[in-house]
């Protein structure tokens, strides 16, 4: 006698506020009608953004990776119309900020005892949320993802099932940043770019589009597909939050039709399928 396991499917979920920032690009508005063919890229390219969840003096010393970080989240959600206090978070970044990593190699290699506090504060891997949960009084969960060039998607995972788990709305925020100095050698991450949206675990007035997820198995040979348009293909491989353009091209596009899923590698062997489908 033989039996057969079906695995269970995900609830559907509904995601609000996508945020998007990279220079060329600064903001979902300039990202969504450049995806839709509608707009160009900015020219000249932005400077980095000014957070103003930050104070004035904490805004001049953050680093990249939290000016991105901050500013993309705070977008999201101001988007979705949530309190920022309230929503659990998960931020995610395959290298973290590379530029003070490369200053920390250097400076305990060659004078130790010139090492900066405050850039060892800023090194962790979870400083940018840090920086988030102190400036917007949030007491929720937090969580840091890291997964190398699989870290989108895996903090896309972990915000999906947290918020299918526990019920109650999450945010992700994807960000980061060029590598700099020896680093170069050993990964390659060549711009600004950061990313964030609510996933919310029922429909809203504020609700972009549904979204369908699954884990499927994969051979190991697949990337995630290439941008249709021809802004989002100037930033294909800029850096590991590359991955999200299909997702946030989609999203740019789903109001006339659901499009073909998008499958985000995991890993070698593992994928997230997503399936979005329009609102109206």
């Amino acid at each position: 006698m033989s039996t057969t396991t079906t695995r269970p499917v995900p609830p559907t979920l509904y995601i609000e506020g996508p945020a998007f920032w990279t220079p060329t690009l600064p903001g979902w508005d300039a990202a969504r009608a450049a995806f839709r063919g509608e707009g160009a890229l900015a020219d000249p390219p932005a400077k980095r953004p000014s957070p103003q969840v930050l104070a004035p003096a904490e805004r001049r010393r953050a680093p990249d990776t939290v000016a991105l970080a901050l500013e993309v989240a705070a977008a999201a959600m101001v988007a979705s119309g949530r309190n920022a206090a309230d929503v659990p978070c998960v931020f995610t970044s395959a290298h973290g900020d590379l530029s003070i990593n490369d200053y920390m190699c250097g400076t305990l290699a060659t004078d130790p005892k010139m090492l900066s506090p405050t850039k060892f504060h800023n090194s962790v891997h979870n400083a940018a949320v840090g920086y988030w949960t102190i400036g917007t009084g949030c007491m929720a969960a937090s969580n840091a993802v890291s997964a190398y060039e699989h870290s989108f998607a895996s903090g896309l995972l972990e915000a999906a099932v947290q918020c299918a788990a526990d019920q109650e709305p999450v945010l992700l925020v994807g960000y980061d940043t060029p590598t700099v100095g020896p680093l170069t050698s050993v990964t390659d991450s060549r711009g600004l770019l950061a990313v964030a949206l609510v996933i919310a675990h029922e429909r809203t007035e504020r609700t972009v589009a549904s979204l369908d997820w699954s884990l499927v198995g994969t051979d190991g040979t697949g990337t995630p597909a290439a941008p249709r348009s021809a802004a989002a293909r100037t930033l294909v491989g800029i850096n590991p939050m590359a991955d999200a353009l299909g997702l946030f091209e989609a999203l740019a596009q789903v109001e006339g039709s659901a499009g073909a899923p998008i499958e985000l590698p995991l890993s070698g062997t593992l994928a997230l399928r997503l399936q979005l489908q329009p609102v109206g």
